[in-house]
C-alpha cells in the first residue's frame, strides 16, 4: 500500500508541475488578452488561477483596466500515464479575458 501512496503523490507533483497558470497570450499597447485554467466542475470564477490574472492585468495596465470581454478559449489535450501501460486522455480547459487599460 505505501507503494501506491507514494506512486499518487508523484503523480499529483507531476501533473500539478505540468499545468501552466495565468499568462498573457496577447499583448497590446492598451491592453491585451490573459488565460488561465479551470476545472468544470469548479467554473472558471473560482480557479485559483482567476487572481493571477487578475495580478498581470493590473501590472500590464498599472492599475486600472475594463474587462471587454470573457469566456472559454482554446485549451489543451495531452496523453498522461499515471501508472506505467496505462495512459489516460487529459483535457486542459482555459478561460480567456479581454481587457483595456484605463
Amino acid at each position: 500500500m505505501k507503494i501506491w501512496s507514494s506512486l499518487a503523490l508523484l503523480m499529483v507533483i507531476l501533473l500539478l508541475g505540468c499545468a501552466e497558470g495565468a499568462k498573457l497570450v496577447q499583448e497590446r499597447e492598451d491592453g491585451g488578452v490573459v488565460s488561465y485554467p479551470f476545472k468544470g466542475e469548479q467554473g472558471s470564477m473560482l480557479s485559483s488561477f482567476r487572481k493571477d490574472a487578475m495580478v498581470l492585468m493590473k501590472e500590464k495596465c498599472g492599475g486600472l483596466y475594463t474587462i471587454v470581454r470573457e469566456g472559454e478559449t482554446k485549451g489543451r489535450s495531452r496523453m498522461a500515464s499515471p501508472v506505467e501501460g496505462a495512459q489516460e486522455l487529459v483535457r486542459e480547459r482555459r478561460w480567456g479575458i479581454e481587457f483595456q487599460c484605463k
